[in-house]
């Protein structure tokens, strides 16, 4: 008897897990209200009687991002709370630019599966997958490749060409989350312990200071 309590528990958490994701909306729709002050998972309905066309449309992704920058890249990011008809709907989407030989630095998306497709130049990407394997899956892609970096796992872009590169990116979530793995661990508020990163990294105290003030923020 306590054997099979225990099957079904596992069961039980096995679907919670295969169940999590941006849960399905109710309505037709549920435009976010950027005036709401309530504080909630995901963003306030306003009356669906006030909805109107422009909540549901939003242009300017023709429009090349800045990528002159440490690291060649930029996103320009559509998500519920730039386009509020986005709510509830699990769904957002992305352009990404890449300068020659940029990259999309390494990150993951907690709460997106990313599906991306270039739309000019040539991109190396690649996810890896969990421990203990830590596999690399790497692809070179070319104008109209699609690929797919399955949530959570670590993932980059890396235009490997002479020339500018544009990607447009789908993924799963109205608010997908973003960590770059640099930024979130040599660049934290407050800094974590050099102990810490010394023995997680297997290097010396002068290299972790030395990356720290390359990701240092003023706060």
């Amino acid at each position: 008897m306590a054997s099979r309590a225990f099957l079904l528990a596992i069961l039980a958490l096995a679907l919670s897990q295969a169940l999590a994701a941006d849960p399905n909306p109710l309505q037709d729709f549920c435009v976010a209200d950027e005036n709401s002050n309530l504080f909630i998972n995901g963003l306030v309905c306003k009356d669906p009687k006030l909805a109107k066309a422009e909540d549901f449309f939003l242009s300017g992704l023709d429009k090349p991002g800045n990528a002159e920058n440490k690291v060649g890249s930029n996103v320009t990011l559509v998500n519920a709370a730039a386009l509020p008809g986005l709510n509830t709907l699990g769904i957002s989407i992305a352009r990404i630019d890449y300068a020659p030989y940029g990259l999309n630095p390494l990150h993951t998306h907690p709460r997106a599966t990313e599906i991306l497709t270039v739309i000019e130049g040539t991109l190396l990407v690649g996810f890896v997958t969990s421990n203990p394997n830590n596999k690399l899956f790497f692809k070179a892609l070319h104008v109209g490749d699609v690929f797919v970096f399955p949530m959570g796992l670590i993932h980059f872009q890396f235009n490997f060409g002479k020339t500018p590169a544009v990607a447009i990116a789908a993924l799963s979530s109205q608010n997908p989350g973003l960590v770059v793995i640099a930024d979130a661990v040599f660049g934290s508020n407050p800094p974590i312990s050099d102990d810490v990163l010394t023995k997680s990294f297997q290097v010396d105290k002068e290299i972790i200071e030395e990356l720290k003030a390359q990701f240092k923020k003023a706060y």
